[in-house]
């Protein structure tokens, strides 16, 4: 079992940023891709971002292509979501993921954290 808790999220003006942050506990060798997806209210769950355990291979949401940046420190065991010029579209929460292989959907995904809102105002 993977256990993450995420943490950073809040309420910040369009064009604003935050730093979203996720750390892993448990068996921690099973999180070999690490990520981020949102669900805003009444939609899916969809993908956002992730990365490999080396830091070396990295994936992104065509939405947050150039705004988004993922990053993660394996001595802490921690992924990091820096997002910047957020617009009102962003809004959602944001779930962190851990997986043994790359997953675009949901339902491919083995562990989730709770959870974290966002709300970007205009």
């Amino acid at each position: 079992q993977v256990q993450l808790v995420e943490s950073g999220g809040g309420l910040v003006q369009a064009g604003g940023s935050l730093r979203l942050s996720c750390a892993a506990s448990g068996r921690t060798s099973s999180a070999q891709i690490m990520g981020w997806f949102r669900q805003a209210p009444g939609k899916e769950r969809t993908f956002v971002a992730s990365i490999h355990w080396s830091g070396n291979s990295l994936r992104y949401a065509d939405s947050v292509k150039g705004r988004f940046s993922i990053s993660r420190d394996n001595a802490k065991n921690t992924v990091y979501l820096q997002m910047n010029n957020l617009k009102p579209e962003d809004t959602a929460v944001y779930f962190c993921s851990a997986n043994s292989a790359w997953a675009n959907y949901a339902t491919e995904i083995d562990y989730w954290g709770q959870g974290i809102q966002v709300t970007v105002s205009s």
